[in-house]
């Protein structure tokens, strides 16, 4: 959606014209305001809290049930926009000036003035607002983090009804977020800040390599807890097979023949024992890796407390994200923001009734996320797959649900820089896009291109799924970005290939038959829907044949 279909809107509802003196002050409307604790659950606490931790045993995501609840009347609130603006001072009075201006203006030049200032004026006003996300915030600055919702009368009706049904906390268990609670989860320590570039220093000081030495640490103590994780989860698997194969050679039938008397061992239960044999001999090669990985764990955990008493007594210390670090976390959001939008895109902020309809499936909700994301892994299982040291674990990486007109997703990291191993990535889905399945498809796109690269390293543009994506796209002499290109056909393959609808070039549906593959089940379906597959289908069976695949 371009700036030039910005449609005129006169503003006819009514702004308090005291506004701009109240807002500088707490005044009592806003003391009245429901707080955070009111719908979304107990403030959260100043203490220090535990980091998330990743669940390694999750194999898929969870059905989702419901999409909406019970319509709230936060919106019906008249004082709603002197709630939102309360106690925010300078920043506040610009901005109110700014959108009264933007609002009421008929002269499309002064518009587009006035547009160009709002933007500034709106990010300086959040960026204020979210640097407190750590503590309990009025209900009606929650909300303008979460959606962009700054003046209810600016949206119709219905839009107001749709949204004040969407669910508010998070009943899913997934990483999925709201900026709102991204931004609390940073400043509380639950979360580790987003990476950033960030400017060489010819030389620092003790003080600041102790504690770059103490976050290394910390990555790898976190990467030996990941491994102990999954081995522990395979260690249990194990186990529970164990179980199953024993029972099925303990339930031996009755003899009907001699009342009383069962029959030995039957030829599948004859089968369990060489089971079990193997099974037992598995479990003692996961006992001594556990033994190990204990091990290193406990190493990495005393050098990680021997780093922190160090850092402690020079006085430097990462356990606490201070202003600083939440703004810097804000702004980078809002460079997320800027990347779904895209440069030709709407960056207007502020929610208004002719950007977005009134339908609540269209709204990138946590719940429609997950659902879209549930599709896509269906299709593409091995999307959130990641591999370390010969372990490969299931990892869903955080997703933040940005309140902007982007159309696109994108991954701003594939994992952290100091755990690789089991940390979660980072991708953004813009929440009022014009399709949001095919946003979604292309953060994920972009997250299995990035982690590819990653794996492969200094060899990325030789070896794997980049490599081979690589040479293909200098081979052919294409223009543009290779990674933007992977994702334009990551999204056809998601979204036409599957469905047996040819649209890539021959050669990069190759690639993408062998490093993205679909499962069996549709591989079986294709090999009907036309030659090419057909001969894909056959080249699979002959790289199992030849124990090459």
């Amino acid at each position: 959606m371009s700036d030039s279909q910005d449609q005129h809107t006169t503003y006819g509802g009514d702004i308090d014209p005291e506004i701009a003196e109240l807002i500088g002050v707490d005044d009592e409307s806003e003391e009245a305001a429901p707080g955070f604790g009111d719908l979304f659950g107990t403030a959260p606490e100043s203490e220090e809290t535990q980091k998330e931790a990743v669940d390694l045993g999750k194999k898929s995501f969870a059905q989702i049930t419901e999409t909406e609840e019970a319509p709230k009347a936060f919106f019906q609130d008249k004082d709603y926009y002197k709630s939102a603006m309360g106690g925010e001072g300078e920043v506040a009075k610009r901005f109110h000036a700014t959108m009264t201006q933007f609002l009421n203006t008929q002269d499309p030049q002064e518009r587009s003035l006035y547009r160009g200032k709002l933007i500034s004026a709106y990010w300086n006003l959040v960026e204020q607002i979210a640097a407190r996300a750590g503590s309990a915030l009025p209900l009606q600055k929650r909300l303008m983090l979460r959606f962009g919702v700054v003046l209810p009368n600016i949206i119709s009706a219905e839009q107001r009804q749709m949204l004040s049904k969407i669910i508010l906390d998070n009943k899913t268990g997934e990483p999925v977020y709201y900026v709102d609670e991204w931004m609390n989860k940073i400043a509380t320590g639950q979360i580790n800040m987003s990476a950033t570039d960030e400017v060489k220093v010819k030389k620092q000081s003790d003080d600041v390599q102790i504690v770059s030495k103490l976050e290394k640490a910390q990555g790898q103590r976190d990467v030996q807890q990941g491994l102990l994780s999954g081995k522990l989860a395979d260690l249990e698997s194990a186990e529970f097979k164990l179980k199953s194969t024993v029972d099925a050679l303990l339930n031996r039938a009755d003899n009907p023949a001699f009342p009383g008397l069962k029959y030995g061992y039957g030829e599948d239960q004859r089968s369990c024992l060489s089971e079990i044999n193997n099974i037992v001999r598995t479990l003692s090669s996961l006992d001594r890796e556990v033994g190990k990985l204990y091990q290193q764990l406990s190493n990495a955990a005393e050098a990680v407390e021997e780093l922190k008493n160090k850092a402690d007594e020079a006085g430097q210390s990462i356990a606490v994200v201070d202003d600083s670090g939440i703004r810097g976390e804000f702004n980078t959001v809002r460079q997320m923001a800027k990347m779904c939008v895209g440069r030709q895109g709407n960056h207007l902020p502020v929610l208004m009734k002719q950007y977005f309809r009134p339908n609540i499936r269209d709204i990138g909700t946590r719940e429609n996320v997950i659902i879209e994301m549930a599709a896509i892994e269906a299709i593409d299982e091995e999307v959130f797959e990641r591999t370390f040291k010969r372990q490969t674990n299931r990892i869903v990486p955080y997703v933040i649900l940005v309140p902007c007109y982007g159309d696109t997703g994108v991954c701003w990291e594939p994992f952290e820089r100091y755990n690789r191993a089991t940390s979660r990535g980072r991708i953004a889905i813009p929440m009022f896009s014009k399709d949001l399945k095919t946003a979604v498809v292309a953060a994920l796109g972009d997250l299995r291109w990035q982690v590819a690269k990653e794996r492969a390293q200094h060899y990325w543009m030789e070896e794997g799924l980049t490599g081979n994506y690589y040479q293909w796209f200098e081979e052919k002499k294409m223009r543009g970005d290779v990674r933007e290109a992977f994702i334009q056909d990551y999204i056809l393959w998601i979204t036409k290939e599957s469905e047996g609808t040819q649209k890539l070039d021959r050669d990069v549906r190759a690639i993408f038959w062998r490093y993205v593959p679909f499962p069996q089940r549709i591989k079986d379906m294709l090999r009907n829907r036309g030659f090419l597959y057909a001969e894909l289908y056959k080249r699979d069976k002959n790289r199992e044949a030849s124990d090459g695949y």
